[in-house]
């Protein structure tokens, strides 16, 4: 199957080769060789050498017949998920919390399950949520845009913040950066926990409100994204999420993780355009 992709070169850009064209747009070496091979790159509707310029105005043609799909399939849940932005390529929901992102084994019921009941075909991964983490999900419509959201994960151009309220708002400063590695914790297979092997792990944080009975309202970005992180890292400053049944002492039974992806940002595949997606905010492209 041919991926057909059209933008218009930015007049706030200067020129540059269409080598480094398509290094911007962060197409993969591989699929770069392939374009040049098949001259399947078009300016002006024709083909033009990788080392000439591409200048302000232009109209840029790329057709990706290369792409190989590995597609994993997931079974439809015959239940709709909740789409807050849309458009050719992405689709982004609002993940309930206790649902999980994809399914192991014969589940039917996960997001993944949900999205497949809407597009009637399987979508492709992009990234998770902790099943009791509710929120922003995004998934790919089809495989000419997952190296592209997985580089921008990758290099921090794809940005998520969430949004937390935490127990013991007294001990958190205004703002801050935790910077502790995690890793697994070895008495509970369930759970991660700081320690000195671990794995880099990097969060800063910035207390949006804080309320008359010790907790706060509190907005995360993760630098890193480790299993657990926001969890692990605000319970070590002794800021457990409230309704965290792994790590806060003071869990009740019944509450929900108060814990949310709230927003995201990413540049759209093959465009210069960034978007921002706001949870409870249906948006259509």
């Amino acid at each position: 199957m041919a991926y057909n992709y059209t933008l218009i070169y930015p007049t706030n850009i200067n020129p540059m080769s269409v080598s480094e064209l398509l290094q911007k747009l962060l197409i993969p070496r591989k699929w770069r060789h392939y374009l040049r091979k098949e001259q399947n790159v078009k300016i002006n509707g024709e083909y033009r050498y990788f080392n000439q310029l591409v200048y302000p105005g232009d109209k840029i043609s790329l057709k990706l017949d290369f792409v190989e799909s590995q597609q994993q399939s997931y079974p439809p849940s015959g239940r709709l998920p909740k789409i807050v932005y849309e458009d050719d390529d992405l689709l982004v929901i609002d993940k309930p919390k206790g649902q999980k992102t994809h399914p192991n084994l014969f589940e039917t019921d996960t997001a993944l399950n949900d999205c497949t009941t809407y597009l009637k075909q399987s979508p492709y991964i992009v990234h998770r949520l902790d099943m009791l983490t509710g929120g922003l999900l995004s998934v790919a419509k089809n495989p000419a845009v997952v190296p592209i959201l997985n580089r921008e994960l990758t290099t921090k151009i794809f940005h998520r913040e969430y949004i937390a309220t935490v127990d013991n708002a007294n001990k958190l400063k205004e703002k801050g950066t935790i910077n502790l590695p995690i890793g697994q914790d070895p008495n509970d297979q369930r759970k991660r926990m700081v320690r000195a092997d671990g794995l880099k792990s990097v969060t800063h944080y910035e207390v949006v409100q804080k309320n008359s009975d010790n907790t706060a309202q509190v907005k995360l970005v993760l630098e890193t994204g480790r299993t657990h992180q926001i969890r692990v890292h605000l319970a070590a400053l002794g800021t457990p999420i409230v309704g965290d049944p792994l790590y806060n002492p003071n869990f009740k039974e019944a509450e929900e993780l108060q814990l949310k992806a709230y927003q995201m940002s990413l540049i759209k595949p093959y465009t210069f355009d960034r978007i921002q997606i706001f949870l409870g905010q249906k948006n259509k492209a």
